[in-house]
Formats: C-alpha cells, structure tokens, sequence
C-alpha cells in the first residue's frame, strides 16, 4: 500500500505541479498527497489515535489544502511563495501531531523522515514468486502505455490535444525537473507514511527545575516591565496632548513622529516576546506575575506600534509592504494574548501563535492585500490628486480591478504595465488562476500611457 502511495503521489506531483506561472496545480497536488496519506493511515491501522489528534491532524491538513489553493486565486508571487511554504510546514504538522516537543520540528520532520522510510518500505516488501509477477505486469503497463500512447496521438490531433494538456512535453530539462518532482512527491508521501504508520511515542516533557533563585529570575523582568510602564505613559500623554504637544516636544508633526520610531516599536515587541518565553522556561515553580505584566504592558507597546503604522499610512500612502508589516504586528498582538493565557494555565504558547499565523496568512490572502493597497491609493488619489503610478504599476495582476477605477489617463497607464507581464492564453491547467483569468476582461480598451509614470 505505501509503495503504490508514494508511486501514485510522484505521478501527480510531476505531472500537475505548474512549470510556469503558479494555479489550479498546487492545490491539486496538495489534496491528492493529503487523500494518499490519510488512505496510507487508514489501511495500516496502527494504535487507534485519540479524537483530538485526528482533529489536529484533519485542521492542519486543511489548512494545508487551503494555504495551497492560494496559487489558483492570487498572482502576487511573494503572497503565494509564503502560502506554498505555510502550506508544507502545515503538512508536516498534520502528520507529526505532537510527537515532538518543537513546533519547528514537527514542521520539518516529514522530510527528515522520508530518508528513515526508505529502509522501512524495502523491510516490508513482500517476497516470492507472487511479488516478481506483480512487478512483471507493473513493467508491462508502462510499456503498452509507451507505445500506444504515442501512437494514438499521432492518429487523432483531439485526443492529442488532450494528452498534451494531461502530460508535460520532455526534453532534457522538463525530464530532469520531472524526476525531480516526482522525487519530492514519493519522499513526502513516504515520510509521512512512517509518521502515521510508525509514530514514534508522544514527547514527554519532564519536570524542570529553574537553576534561578525567584529574586535572580523576577529582577531582569521587573526592571524590564518599569521601562515599558514608562514607555506607555509617555505614550498615552502625547496622544492627550495631540499633534501641538508632539511638534512641541520633538520638533516633528505627528506623521513624521510616526514614521521615526515604528521599527523600532517592531524590534522591542520581537525581542520582548523572546524575553517572556525564555522567562516562562526559566521560572521557578509557581512564579508566573512578572511575565503576566510583561505581556500585558508590551500588548501597549504593540498596540502603540499599530497606531502609529496607520498614521503612517495616511501621511504616505498604503503599500504592500506596510500592509504585511501591519498584519504582522497584529499577530504578535495575538500572540501575547496568548502568552498571557499561556502564563496563568502554565502552558506554552509557541504552537498557539504557529496556528494564528497560519490562518492570519490564509486570511490575508483571502482579503487580497494587493488589491487593498491599490484601493487605498486609488482613494487617496481621488482625495488629494497625489498618486505613485509607478508603484501601483509594478503589482500584480491581484490589484487590476482597483486599477480599473482610476480615470484616464492613470488607469491606461497602470494597467497596461500590469497586463504586459500577463500572458493568460499561455496557462495551461496546471497554471490556472482566477486574477490571471480575469485579466483580459479588466484591461479591455486600455490605451497607450501618455503622462509621466508618477504624478
């Protein structure tokens, strides 16, 4: 059973992942591998799992599916890239369960253990007569399917239309990218099979003694919380005080006070997060208060860096850039919502923040952030007549309903940089994708740009 799995899962992976532009083949590759483990798990029925594991593995393995599908809905390549990369970690996940004590562990281990499966899978072939005559007639398939294949496709030119659509031309470089694939598709069916067929037992975490003394551990965190009480106190007197006390005191309007000190803000709510989970490691038994101020407090600080990214955009202008860092500060908001549940039930919290990533990510591509920033300037331009035509250029074909607003002689110009790096007609199934498609019907009578690209 496993081998034919992992044979079936390197024929779809090699023939249905896009060679060109991202689409429909991702996700198509992600279900087809997700039904192949989870008919591998079911018909080796090893130790009945308990409810929530199935239910963690199912989740993550939808989330797996969905991150995938991100490829035949989106064209921003950055989006798609990190859901590509979400959606094999959330794989890896669905399959490791909690057999291991790090989160990033269990986001790898898959491939980790296609190379331990390989032996396993040769222990347990069968042997004898029955097994060389099942080879015999496997090898007789493939070479029927060799010669009558090309021979039928060369007597009817629809039917060979439709296995040129199915099966990728070879040459030298599409074979060796197609044993390539078709590698990675058999070592992560593989890997997954020894995962679900032989888990290794649950990590049991031990009981740890803190090598600190409570004074030694709670020191560094209460000076630490008194400088961010501070901190936000000055926060909250010059959002009292307005735009006057701030030019007053630092000589800067409220935009450019903004800009000056957002980055930083990020660098302290990454760091102070660092500090609370290697605090929790560290505490001694029953010490959990330092840490509950600590999150509360950098919550302000995140909630100060939040305030300050927006007004940061109504001074300058929405961009992809700023969206993503924005959601990202959102998400260590949430994450210290966690670590604060996590301190008062003395739990860790790392697996937590991994899930709220991954559906923050599924739901950011889902809200279509390029297509929000280009909504955004296009408003602004309406508003204030200011508007980067370069920029909004260089989107992807995500931001083209937005684009198609902006009156002539900007909607021509945008939009034409954005559909000369389009070809939709050269997709085949594999490259499908629902912005690509709709392209066509949104560029429709756009002209020649004649204005300077920023105005």
């Amino acid at each position: 059973m496993v081998l034919g799995a992992a044979v079936a899962a390197a024929v779809v992976t090699a023939v249905a992942v896009p060679e060109g532009a991202p689409g429909l083949g991702w996700p198509v590759t992600a279900l087809v591998l997700g039904l192949l483990a989870a008919a591998v798990r079911w018909h080796a029925r090893p130790a009945a799992p308990n409810a929530g594991a199935v239910r963690s593995g199912a989740g993550w393995g939808a989330l797996a599916v969905g991150l995938a599908a991100v490829s035949a809905l989106r064209d921003a390549e950055w989006l798609v890239t990190l859901c590509l990369l979400a959606a094999v970690a959330a794989g890896s996940l669905a399959v490791a369960g909690r057999a291991f004590r790090s989160t990033l562990v269990s986001a790898l281990v898959v491939w980790v253990a296609a190379a331990r499966a390989l032996p396993w899978v040769v222990r347990g072939l069968p042997r004898g007569a029955g097994s060389a005559r099942i080879a015999v007639s496997a090898l007789a398939c493939g070479a029927l399917l060799l010669v009558f294949v090309p021979l039928l496709a060369s007597a009817d030119a629809a039917f060979a239309a439709v296995v040129g659509a199915v099966v990728p031309a070879l040459d030298g470089d599409s074979a060796a990218r197609t044993a390539v694939l078709a590698g990675c598709g058999a070592a992560a069916l593989l890997g997954a099979s020894y995962l679900l067929v032989a888990p290794p037992e649950p990590a049991v975490r031990a009981p740890r003694r803190s090598p600190l003394r409570p004074l030694e551990w709670a020191l560094p965190l209460g000076v630490l919380a008194a400088l961010f009480a501070a901190f936000t106190l000055v926060q909250v007197v010059t959002l009292l005080g307005g735009d006057d006390h701030v030019r007053a005191t630092t000589g800067l309007t409220y935009a450019e006070y903004a800009r000056t000190g957002f980055w930083q803000l990020i660098a302290v709510t990454v760091l102070a997060l660092g500090v609370i989970l290697v605090g929790q490691r560290l505490a001694p038994d029953g010490r959990r208060a330092p840490l509950a101020v600590l999150a509360v407090l950098t919550l302000g600080i995140v909630a100060t860096a939040i305030g300050r990214m927006w007004l940061y955009e109504q001074a300058y202008g929405s961009t992809v850039l700023r969206l993503v860092v924005l959601v990202c500060e959102l998400w260590l908001g949430a994450g210290f919502v966690l670590v604060l549940v996590g301190v008062v039930r003395g739990a860790r919290p790392v697996r937590g923040m991994v899930v709220t990533g991954a559906v923050m990510l599924l739901a950011l591509a889902l809200a279509d952030p390029e297509r929000i920033v280009a909504e955004r300037n296009v408003d602004r331009f309406a508003a204030t007549g200011s508007i980067d035509l370069t920029y909004l250029s260089e989107l992807s074909a995500d931001a083209a309903p937005a684009l198609a607003r902006l009156p002539e002689p900007q909607r021509s110009c945008a939009l034409a940089a954005v559909a000369g790096r389009v070809d939709p007609a050269a997709d085949d199934w594999r490259s499908l994708n629902a912005a690509r498609a709709a392209l066509p019907g949104i560029t429709a009578g756009t002209s020649y740009c004649a204005v300077a690209p920023r105005s």
